[in-house]
């Protein structure tokens, strides 16, 4: 039987749902929808209140009741407490097609095959132990998230129903690419390489592949059969391009994962322990149900009343009227507003970034005082307040990241509706929808820049014109793969910039590691929403984020060491002058990178927002030929 091991978080991104991954046995697996996790054998030993979590900005914004952690598994319990033992999340065999390193013959398996694969060609048959069969490593993909086994058969036949179903053969003929790896039938003797069978281009805004237009003639395209694997559907709707990949591949799976920092509806108004008991599943039930009928009119006699039916009174007998009203409040959100949602509206989308982090931004600049979002002001060195305006230790967050969907090919808009819709076979009504997630809980660094600065500086013509730069690498990216367009701001530049900057200060500084910190841009130049913040914090969702170095940087004295070094640093990179020079034209991912590589702006892709792109030193300390178009100029 194929089982392995995972961590947690791991599970919501980068292997969640539709993901594959490689046991420690070599099998190859994809995780199966969210429909059979938590199954278990006795209903009565599931205790779900263990993993229930709740954020209610997010849940209003992916239109669900609750999040759940993935689970742990247990062998046994403690005790008598035998509740949750033996969870697992399943997975499925994936690709199913295998082939034999000895005699190259292809085989198809099942999803649910759960013992090796055992090659028993001709070739064999004197062999006392018949050879273990490998999973090849090409899938064919489509734009609509849909997966499939790459059609050999199809592919050699050149048809969509071949008449012939002999034995298929996959050999290498040499050379490193594509053109080396060819299929053969048996019984036809026909052959046919796979070059090419990853590419694809767009002709007046159409989609194109190898793959669909060669399989069998330009005018008879081989379009997606619709096939969910993780869901255990082979077809279904769809009439995409396919296009092939290696299993491994990056444009194979873009998880989309939405994050929250938690923001209480009133400081301090609900305690650690009242979120605590909130957790329980009677509570939050009935919580539920109220809000159902009374809304916001809900009385706290008829609240309290109804928890003591369901829920022991000891429990809320020293919880009083106000916070027992407050949770239920910050538990639904009630009197908050929820954006009008349509098809094709942002609530849809959810492109709204600038309105979604307005409220953070707005929290965490003011000095938040509650038991999950908790900052502090500990000033601004002098020799830093020209440039930054403020300054806050976030002494304790709490982050909710909640994988939504995912696509495909290309990391496009995905729709909220049609990203819920490839986690699952049978959708849930909204009263019982949950999405898998997983909490962060740690401390963070905030800082804002000095707007009248930025206005000054913005406001120059050359600065302008090299973020154009970014902005039209990206546009033609985009007009190439049909991703929706995006205006990059000089400010955006220079604060993603500047967190990728520090973070990679702050590795030598206070002792993390890069993957362990992660930066959250809060910039908009739209009217009335303004905003120019960055906040790193800690992105690892264990013990790391409890140490406390990461607020003591932000005293003013450390701070200014931290800057003065980052920024000196940013002013020679070990690879220039190759790293400026090729900046002009753009390099690293898409090219939408213009004076940042390896060697002094980019960090691991868990900690970036942009996936290590939209960085420009020069926007931060000046280039080579204009070293006053940096904003901070005077600390480099």
């Amino acid at each position: 039987m194929s089982t392995g091991a995972i961590r947690r978080a791991q599970l919501v991104t980068p292997f969640g749902v539709g993901a594959m991954s490689v046991l420690v046995n070599g099998t190859s697996v994809i995780t199966a929808g969210l429909d059979h996790w938590y199954d278990i054998d006795d209903a009565g030993r599931l205790a779900l209140e263990e993993y229930q979590e709740h954020d209610w900005r997010l849940e209003k914004r992916l239109r669900v009741s609750e999040f759940r952690l993935p689970p742990d598994y247990r062998y046994q319990g403690q005790g008598n407490d035998n509740r949750n033992v033996k969870l697992t999340v399943p997975v499925l065999r994936f690709p199913r097609w295998c082939f034999c390193m000895f005699c190259k013959r292809l085989k198809i398996s099942t999803l649910t095959m759960q013992q090796p694969v055992l090659c028993k060609d001709a070739k064999h048959a004197d062999w006392k132990y018949k050879p273990r069969m490998s999973q090849v490593p090409f899938v064919a993909v489509c734009a609509g998230g849909h997966l499939d086994d790459f059609p050999f058969d199809k592919w050699v036949h050149k048809a969509h129903r071949p008449t012939c179903s002999g034995t298929l053969r996959l050999k290498s003929h040499g050379g490193g690419g594509l053109e080396g790896q060819v299929v053969s039938c048996d019984e036809c003797g026909k052959e046919r390489s796979l070059r090419g069978i990853t590419e694809g281009h767009f002709i007046n805004g159409e989609e194109h592949t190898t793959l669909s237009d060669q399989l069998s003639t330009p005018n008879d395209p081989f379009l997606c059969t619709g096939a969910r694997p993780w869901l255990a559907k082979l077809e279904g709707p769809c009439s995409n391009p396919m296009r092939g990949a290696l299993r491994a591949a990056g444009n194979v799976y873009f998880p989309k994962v939405e994050s929250s920092i938690y923001l209480p509806q009133k400081e301090g108004a609900v305690s650690a322990e009242m979120h605590e008991l909130m957790r329980h599943p009677a509570v939050s039930g009935t919580m539920r149900t109220l809000h159902g009928i009374f809304g916001a009119d809900l009385a706290v006699q008829v609240l309290r009343d109804n928890l003591l039916k369901n829920v022991p009174p000891e429990l809320f007998g020293p919880v009083s009227d106000e916070e027992l009203m407050a949770g239920y409040r910050d538990l639904l959100g009630v009197g908050e507003i929820v954006p009008e949602s349509g098809e094709d509206s942002d609530a849809e989308l959810l492109t709204g970034d600038d309105e979604w982090r307005f409220p953070e931004f707005q929290h965490i600049r003011h000095t938040p005082k509650d038991d999950y979002l908790s900052a502090t002001d500990p000033g601004v060195h002098p020799d830093l307040r020209s440039h930054i305006e403020r300054v806050r230790s976030v002494d304790v967050l709490r982050e909710t990241r909640a994988l939504r969907g995912f696509t495909r090919v290309r990391d496009g808009v995905l729709k909220l509706s049609e990203g819920k819709a490839l986690l699952r076979r049978e959708p849930l009504p909204p009263v019982q929808a949950w999405l898998p997630a997983y909490v962060v809980k740690g401390e963070g660094i905030y800082f804002e820049l000095d707007a009248a600065q930025l206005a000054v500086w913005e406001a120059r013509a050359d600065v302008q014109e090299r973020a154009q730069k970014i902005t039209d690498q990206y546009s033609a990216v985009a007009s190439q793969r049909g991703l929706q367009n995006r205006t990059l701001s000089p400010r955006f530049v220079l604060l993603h910039t500047l967190g990728h900057l520090l973070i990679n200060e702050l590795v030598f500084a206070c002792g993390y590691s890069s993957a362990s910190l992660r930066e959250r841009l809060y910039v908009s130049t739209t009217p009335g929403r303004e905003m120019a913040g960055l906040l790193i914090y800690t992105a690892a969702g264990d013990s790391e984020g409890t140490m406390g170095g990461l607020v003591r940087m932000a005293r003013p004295d450390n701070l200014r060491a931290v800057f003065v070094s980052a920024l000196g640093d940013a002013r020679w990179c070990s690879t220039d002058p190759v790293c400026m020079d090729a900046g002009e034209k753009g390099q690293g991912p898409d090219s939408c990178n213009l004076a940042a590589c390896h060697g002094c702006a980019l960090l691991p892709e868990t900690s970036c927002e942009e996936f290590n792109r939209f960085l420009d030193r020069g926007l931060v300390v000046g280039t080579f030929d204009k070293p006053d178009l940096g904003y901070f100029l005077p600390f480099a």
